[in-house]
């Protein structure tokens, strides 16, 4: 507790930053009265403890720290602890920071441990500023991955988390459609139009950005009505805690109907994005300097800001993973100033914000064409998400993005896959890094995640180089962050993350074998040695039984079904390999015994996985379920929730990329898929005949997976068994299976193999050079 105090008291003498300061920006600020926001930060707190709120004196004074930074204050007040702070946000981020190091608690996507004791620690004055003026959250495509099927209940407690954690300038992209339906039908567009025109509930990300029309839809009036209603909750809980919400803009993208209403109408069509054909793909963009760019962008924003309301700034993405028509700088930049025009003829004072994704890949950005679309809008009216800074940052590459501000980001996860992995040596010292970066442009730190609900280590880490000043020790860190979760946790737990430490979270994604489609030839790397994935597995199942009141945490269950599960996972790689020997040696006894552990195995994983609710396809599916109208709605968005999980379009063209190991989804598609592989091999070797993937996957295709995408049958959405003594049971069976020495090919890999192999899928899968 004493380093912490120490801590607070340097942070409260000084906040480290090296990036210069944009006046534009200084709009970007709360409308909300300071006495409004002190009662949206005390009903959070309510939310959280209860009637212990009682116990906490809150006040919110915008001049209590500097104009464009968060500053809290936590001054002991008789029994109560006072927190003043600049805004709502700043006061539930000292909220939590009191929870979390003076009181051992921690709040979190999967649940929370806070157990205020009777009375109050004591605090010495502590106060903190953050480093940046912004914390921002939201890839454009988590609204899709993670809160597609969200109602106001999983929002609410979604907006307390982003105002704990600090964040407070947040996407908020719910109800869009029926706004730009309402535009679009004003300029003599169709309904029929807009249905072929928007994408299904869960692929709205990628209609939004251009990349499909249509799949998954049409989208029900009586959806766009329920998200209209919604987006007004989510805006008003977020303003009224100071956040600032980032609304959508217009980047160009139109429906296909343009040629008839307006004839006339200067349209290009993009190119075919991840094997759609044009049925859904090859979407329309306006011309940047067509007048109707001018007239639709203008009209959206103005309709948004009688329904909601503005904020001044507004996300566009008008090529994210599409290449432009010309590589021209001087077309670059009219389509940059044709997207910032079109803003500001709808709200002067409108600040554009785009992902940076598009730099990422592939060879068309290069240096002229990147610095031709940023200096085209006027330095500072447009700040750029650094999207992936902890593995492939652009900054350093164009000079802090020529002089337009920069959000440092991570972006971690891809598809919403529960894979445990990060790299946090990466995030202590990035954000830093880029502070002081020469002629650093960078104003905010931010998380841009395209999945939620995975690895939450990494995202509780992240937030904190909100008000960090720099580096810190991850070893210590790592225990107390194992102690807050826990309760206080025990020797074991604090083990256990120090072995997910030095593995897991010293590396970028694996493959995870069991959840594509089976294949010959697959290889998966790792980027730690699996053994100390093991030994964090014995230490937590040791927990259970030094520990009993363990049982009763739910974090911990969580945590122990999760590390329990990738510890299968990783020993799913060696069956796999079993399965391919036995095969090539055309030995069918070694085969069908290889093929029945790879079946058990995913028996038993679906059984463990089934005992905790975050790991349940049901938890997705029934969430889908709730907002029908008609059985024809039911079935529609029953159709969205299992496709997106799986083939990801309609006959595969994503396949696997939003994959989860979830029960539900293990025993009634992964688990049929291996054992139609392994049948297929068996009659292979019997036969001897060589195995054709042609066959297995046009079969595997007819009979499997797209019948499971229509396939209606309900799945549970409450737990079933219990997680301690699963997991218990199948460290017993499997732990010795885990000391074949095939896992000592992994003892000497690095990271860097497995980001590779990320950065090289990725680019394959959606037709990206690198």
């Amino acid at each position: 507790m004493a380093s912490l105090k120490n801590l607070a008291l340097v942070l409260s003498i000084v906040q480290l930053t090296c990036a210069i300061e944009f006046l534009t920006l200084d709009h970007l600020r709360s409308r909300t009265s300071p006495d409004v926001q002190a009662t949206a930060a005390t009903d959070l707190i309510r939310r959280i403890v209860g009637d212990r709120s009682s116990d906490f004196d809150i006040n919110v004074d915008p001049t209590s720290g500097p104009a464009d930074r968060d500053t809290f204050t936590l001054v002991q007040s008789g029994q109560k602890l006072s927190i003043t702070g600049t805004s709502g946000v700043a006061v539930a981020m000292g909220f939590y920071y009191y929870i979390k190091y003076y009181c051992g608690g921690q709040f979190t996507w999967a649940g929370q441990q806070i157990a205020l004791p009777a009375e109050l620690p004591k605090v010495s004055a502590v106060t903190i500023t953050s480093n940046d003026r912004f914390r921002y959250y939201q890839n454009v495509c988590t609204v899709s991955y993670s809160f597609a099927w969200w109602d106001w209940d999983q929002w609410e407690r979604h907006i307390d988390w982003m105002a704990l954690q600090g964040i407070n300038l947040p996407l908020a992209f719910t109800g869009q459609e029926a706004i730009f339906q309402r535009v679009y039908l004003s300029m003599g567009f169709t309904v029929q139009d807009m249905e072929a025109h928007f994408g299904g509930p869960a692929f709205l990300a990628w209609s939004r950005m251009g990349n499909i029309r249509g799949f998954g839809g049409p989208l029900p009036e009586y959806w766009m009505d329920r998200q209209l209603a919604l987006q007004h909750k989510i805006l008003d809980r977020m303003r009224s805690l100071g956040i600032i919400p980032v609304l959508p803009g217009f980047a160009g993208h139109v429906p296909a109907a343009i040629t008839r209403v307006f004839p006339k109408a200067n349209v290009t069509r993009l190119g075919s994005w991840a094997n759609f054909n044009a049925n859904y793909s090859e979407t329309y963009l306006l011309d940047f300097n067509d007048p109707l760019f001018t007239t639709i962008g203008s009209k959206f924003i103005k309709a948004m800001e009688a329904e909601f309301g503005i904020d001044h700034i507004y996300n566009a993405d008008s090529f994210n993973e599409m290449t432009p028509a010309s590589s021209d700088p001087a077309y670059l930049a009219s389509a940059a100033r044709g997207v910032y025009n079109a803003m500001v003829a709808g709200d002067s004072q409108a600040i554009w914000l785009m992902q940076g994704w598009l730099f990422v890949f592939g060879t068309f950005w290069k240096d002229p064409q990147i610095k031709a679309l940023l200096t085209a809008v006027p330095k500072g009216k447009m700040i750029i998400l650094d999207l992936y800074s902890e593995q492939t940052p652009i900054f350093p590459r164009t000079h802090s993005y020529y002089g337009q501000p920069f959000i440092w980001c991570m972006m971690h996860n891809s598809g919403g896959h529960n894979d445990m992995y990060g790299e946090l040596d990466k995030i202590n010292q990035g954000p830093s890094a880029g502070r002081s970066f020469p002629n650093s442009t960078m104003v905010g730190t931010g998380l841009t995640p395209e999945g939620i609900n995975q690895n939450e280590v990494m995202y509780e880490f992240m937030n904190e180089q909100g008000w960090r000043p720099g580096p810190v020790n991850t070893t210590e860190w790592i225990d107390q962050y194992q102690a807050q979760r826990y309760g206080g946790g025990n020797t074991n737990t604090s083990a256990a993350w120090g072995y997910l430490r030095q593995s897991v979270y010293s590396s970028g994604p694996s493959g995870v074998t069991i959840i594509h489609r089976p294949s010959i030839g697959s290889h998966e790397t790792m980027g730690y040695d699996p053994e100390m994935l093991y030994k964090a597995w014995d230490n937590m199942v040791a927990a259970t039984f030094t520990t009993p009141a363990l049982h009763a945490q739910t974090l911990f269950r969580y945590d122990l079904v999760d590390v329990s599960r990738n510890s299968l996972q990783v020993l799913a790689i060696k069956y796999y390999s079993d399965v391919i020997a036995a095969y090539n040696k055309s030995d069918t006894a070694s085969l069908r015994s290889a093929g029945a552990k790879m079946i058990d195995l995913l028996s038993d994983l679906d059984t463990l996985l089934a005992t905790d609710v975050h790991f349940l396809l049901g938890t997705w599916t029934s969430d889908a379920a709730r907002h029908f109208s008609t059985p024809q709605e039911k079935a529609l968005y029953d159709y969205n929730s299992r496709n997106q999980v799986t083939l990801w379009g309609p006959s595969g063209q994503i396949m696997d990329y939003a994959c989860k190991m979830w029960s539900g989804l293990i025993n009634r598609y992964y688990k049929p898929r291996w054992q139609l592989f392994i049948n297929t091999l068996i009659n292979c070797t019997e036969t001897k005949t060589t195995f054709d993937s042609g066959v297995y996957g046009q079969e595997v295709f007819d009979t499997v997976e797209i019948p499971f995408s229509y396939d209606q049958t309900d799945f549970p959405n409450e737990p079933e068994g219990d997680a301690i003594a699963a997991a218990i049971q199948f460290h017993s069976k499997y732990r010795p299976e885990t000391k074949s020495t095939f896992f000592s090919q992994f003892t000497n890999v690095h990271s860097s193999d497995t980001v590779g192999k990320f950065h090289h899928d990725y680019a394959k899968r959606f037709g990206l050079a690198l």
